[in-house]
């Protein structure tokens, strides 16, 4: 075996033509399965898609690069669903584009975040993580104070709503103001963020002051939604543990 190796590497269209049969056996390896995803992967009947205020929160979660250093994927570990809660299940990033999965954890798997710290802890911890972790290492984001821009998250939505994302005319219309909503929760539009989202939809002013809607908000809006979307990976666990 060595030694055809070692031929090989003297003919370098062989080895080229080597290199592209492998290549392509990968790919197909990796590629072949998407082509039934929608017969394997069943989407949760009570899966709901991210709010415009955690959508715009989400993309700026991308944009200061937060994936970089926590996946959301919790793994089929026991350590790992003693320490996150239950193995991430495909269905639950059914309408994430992109979906944030992965295996880099400079700092810890968020997936199941949503509700395990209070809003002001997540507030005090972006702008100054050492103020709450000593020993962090996270850098700080004391500009997420900044106002949000909504002007283009109807936009975001009817995009998505392409990819297969259930938004539809009624949640696209009413996007910015849904977003300034869900931060308002004394608003004439708040009652309105419920009935298109339901009722389990946390509607607060999610940085302490409903008189601005900030980056904060947002950001704040997606972390806490983390893991809530669906509740069908714990009952997928519960039911294997005969719960």
């Amino acid at each position: 075996m060595l030694r055809l190796h070692y031929n090989l590497e003297k003919l370098s269209m062989g080895l080229v033509v080597a290199i592209i049969i492998v290549a392509s056996i990968g790919g197909a390896v990796e590629i072949a399965p998407l082509f039934t995803i929608d017969e394997t992967v069943e989407i949760p009947d009570d899966l709901r898609p991210h709010t415009p205020l955690e959508l715009a929160g989400r993309e700026i979660y991308l944009r200061e690069g937060c994936y970089a250093c926590h996946s959301q994927m919790v793994r089929h570990l026991a350590d790992e669903i003693d320490r996150y809660g239950p193995y991430s299940l495909a269905a639950e990033s059914a309408w994430d584009h992109p979906m944030l999965w992965g295996s880099k954890r400079t700092g810890p798997d968020i997936a199941r975040l949503g509700g395990k710290y209070s809003d002001a802890w997540h507030v005090a911890h972006l702008i100054d993580p050492r103020a709450v972790v000593p020993a962090s290492i996270m850098p700080a984001y004391p500009w997420l104070t900044a106002t949000l821009d909504t002007k283009n998250l109807s936009a975001e939505l009817a995009t998505l709503a392409r990819l297969g994302v259930p938004y539809g005319e009624a949640l696209i219309a009413n996007a910015a103001r849904d977003a300034l909503a869900q931060s308002r929760p004394e608003s004439d539009g708040a009652d309105g963020v419920r009935e298109r989202y339901g009722e389990g939809v946390a509607v607060r002013a999610f940085d302490g002051d409903p008189a601005r809607l900030t980056e904060m908000d947002a950001l704040v809006a997606y972390l806490q939604s983390l893991g809530t979307l669906t509740a069908a990976a714990r009952d997928t666990v519960g039911q294997e543990m005969g719960q």
